[in-house]
């Protein structure tokens, strides 16, 4: 088994989250005058969408060089739609363009990257998540 842990803090002065793992960051915020939101970083519906379309390009690497296919270029464009109350994700969509530069049909590095992909299959199983208060 492996795991991933993230750690977040608020930010004193603002109302914004830092997050961290290892040395790399992310600013977390509201939009500009949602509940004291200032625009400064990712909601979560874009952190939702950043997580499934990084994933997967991260995958598409992996697939290519599975399959020993040499990648190009390479765009994904995530759309997460967002219904209800609470508001909640109800269906992601990513269009992907990938390219390769030895000939090889890239749908089938689309293709395998999408069985592989960690944070998509985790979704579309489902997984259970819990809240554990420290306070």
């Amino acid at each position: 088994m492996v795991t991933s842990t993230v750690e977040l803090r608020n930010v004193v002065g603002t109302e914004v989250a830092l997050g961290w793992a290892g040395g790399h960051t992310v600013v977390v915020d509201r939009p500009e005058g949602k509940a004291g939101g200032k625009g400064l970083g990712f909601n979560g519906a874009q952190l939702l969408g950043l997580a499934i379309g990084g994933c997967y390009c991260n995958d598409l690497r992996y697939a290519a060089h599975e399959m020993g296919v040499v990648l190009g270029e390479i765009e994904v464009t995530v759309t997460v739609t967002l219904d209800g109350v609470p508001l909640l994700a109800t269906g992601v969509e990513l269009a992907v363009r990938c390219e390769t530069t030895d000939g090889s049909d890239a749908r089938l590095v689309v293709d395998r990257a999408w069985q592989v992909c960690t944070v998509a299959n985790s979704l579309r199983l489902g997984i259970p998540v819990n809240i554990v208060s420290r306070a």
